[in-house]
């Protein structure tokens, strides 16, 4: 809820507003630099009624969303709930040249068509999680396709080569005498001239992005402006509670993915990171998430608690009714200890729609010897779908995902495409 002063407002209900931001914007936080500034900050946009300007730069060279690359996105969206606005800077121009962070090689750059069609593709995703009236977006183009030679020769004058080389990706590549291009050298510098285009109060990013926002602070002093606070939000573990969340891995949760299958999903996260998953990608209230702690601690089942992160999740994507409908699919279908947990997966191609259309894969696959016997398990009632018992072949397959009971103990899996898909 956006928080305001009036002449009624005393220096002691300013203060209270600093804090309950300040509380809001360091949930699941790694590191605020500087927290004594951000505050300074807060209290002058109460006092001047003006709102801060929040920086959040993306890259689109990989534009499927999953759950890890909300996390800064839900930090900026709890920000615009206080009033506060967001510019997000498509690096296009910098997206031709590929950010080198965390590269042993020179990285990739991309054609300004692939650019502009993965950035369409991540506007259509991050509105899912921002609120749009509150949301600028920018090409950094703009303004980095202007600058003349004399303009890039001032700008990288602004810092060293031993400053550079400070970045550990820079240093490492450089004590292995691996090649770095001149042109990677810029990207920092690149990053930080979006936030003096911007004059930029607020930048966020995860802990890759720590050299290239501190820059940004570093360049907007030098050329007389406030500097920006840095906020660094953690990477975010993925199911398999080792590995940091990655579609190549498998082990996410993707913001697109139908309501039952991201429920799903969301009750596998490990016990140990129930609380961090609400920490980083739920707006739920600090105090709220110490409540659930102290459940925890108490020796409440943590499948409970899990049962809430699962909904909350699943809500901010589709909705409290599609949840709920989700949470009632889950728990009819995937009761404990009902199904096994290396019960095995089938990924359709998009053209089935029965149960009739699942033989093949059926055959294929191994679960069943021919298809005369399938059609004589379904007959006989020995066949279930998704929890419930079914004697047509014609049954349709009208959930994502379609869990198969052959007999008394062959289970399978079916993953389908979305229904907008097939």
């Amino acid at each position: 809820m956006e928080q305001t002063v009036n002449c009624n407002t005393t220096a002691d209900d300013t203060e209270a507003l600093v804090r309950e931001q300040l509380k809001i914007i360091k949930k699941g936080a790694l590191e605020i630099i500087q927290e004594d500034e951000l505050a300074a900050k807060l209290r002058r946009s109460l006092t001047t009624k003006k709102p801060l300007t929040i920086k959040l730069g993306l890259d689109p060279s990989a534009p499927d969303i999953h759950l890890g690359h909300t996390v800064v996105l839900r930090k900026v969206r709890q920000m615009q709930q206080f009033g506060h606005r967001a510019v997000i800077i498509i690096g296009d121009f910098t997206g031709k040249i590929g950010d080198p962070t965390g590269r042993s090689k020179t990285r990739k750059q991309l054609t300004e068509e692939q650019v502009r069609e993965n950035a369409a593709t991540y506007m259509e995703q991050i509105f899912k999680v921002l609120d749009r009236e509150k949301t600028q977006v920018l090409f950094n183009s703009e303004w980095l396709a202007k600058l003349d030679f004399e303009a890039v020769i001032h700008l990288a004058a602004s810092t060293t080569v031993a400053r550079l080389l400070e970045r550990e990706d820079f240093s490492k590549r450089y004590r292995n005498n691996e090649p770095i291009g001149l042109h990677e050298f810029f990207y920092p510098l690149m990053q930080a001239y979006d936030s003096v285009q911007i004059n930029a109060d607020i930048e966020l990013g995860g802990t890759d992005q720590t050299f290239n926002i501190l820059m940004g602070r570093t360049l907007q002093k030098s050329v007389g402006q406030e500097s920006q606070i840095a906020i660094f939000m953690p990477l975010l573990e993925g199911l398999d509670g080792v590995e940091k969340m990655s579609k190549s891995l498998g082990n996410y949760i993707g913001v697109d993915e139908a309501p039952e299958i991201m429920f799903k999903k969301a009750m596998e996260v490990p016990d140990n990171l129930i609380l961090r998953y609400f920490n980083l990608v739920t707006d739920l209230h600090p105090d709220e998430i110490a409540q659930l702690s102290e459940r925890l601690s108490a020796g409440e089942n943590p499948r409970q608690i899990k049962l809430l992160l699962a909904e909350h999740i699943t809500a901010l994507y589709h909705g409290e009714a599609e949840a709920a409908k989700a949470k009632d699919y889950f728990l009819s279908v995937f009761t404990a200890g009902e199904l096994p947990k290396d019960m095995p997966h089938v990924t359709g191609t998009g053209e089935e729609t029965t149960l009739l259309d699942l033989i093949p894969h059926l055959t294929s696959g191994g679960f069943i010897s021919s298809g005369s016997e399938f059609r004589r398990l379904v007959k006989q009632g020995g066949v279930s779908v998704n929890g419930e018992r079914v004697n047509q072949l014609d049954t349709p397959l009208t959930t994502m995902e379609t869990v198969l009971k052959i007999g008394k103990k062959t289970f399978v899996c079916f993953d389908l495409p979305k229904q907008n898909d097939r």
